[in-house]
């Protein structure tokens, strides 16, 4: 899992009780999520189909730094599959988990979904590129 982006927990992102509001949380995972699959496949003409389960483990204050740990589970024709893991930054104390977040390329005319035409290999090899070339 690569933890890739990270946000700062603001005044603005707090419900009732000063933690991180969770739809706040949704909104975030689902923008991540998408960026990242959107860097997988190589086009923005996806949209979000479903998103499973998600379980809150624990709160996040304000001031926190919170990062998003994201992963392909699953590829299919059209659809790539995500988990997507938030992790308090300082703590790595682990907030929430997002399973089975499923994106679909579509037509950008026919809004229809239509094969994305990648591998889980050619992802797979992409990510250990990009790793090796963070390493200098």
């Amino acid at each position: 899992m690569q933890f890739l982006s990270r946000r700062l927990v603001m005044p603005n992102d707090l419900n009732y009780a000063n933690s991180l509001f969770g739809g706040r949380a949704l909104e975030w995972i689902d923008e991540e999520a998408a960026i990242y699959a959107i860097c997988q496949l190589d086009t923005n003409c996806l949209v979000t189909k479903h998103i499973g389960a998600i379980s809150f483990e624990s709160a996040a204050l304000q001031g926190d730094v919170v990062e998003f740990g994201l992963a392909t589970k699953k590829l299919g024709t059209t659809s790539i599959t995500i988990t997507c893991l938030v992790r308090n930054k300082i703590t790595k104390k682990s907030i929430c988990l997002a399973d089975d977040i499923v994106f679909v390329k579509v037509d950008s005319q026919t809004r229809k979904p239509i094969p994305h035409g990648k591998t889980l290999e050619q992802l797979n090899k992409q990510a250990a590129a990009e790793m090796n070339s963070l390493k200098g």
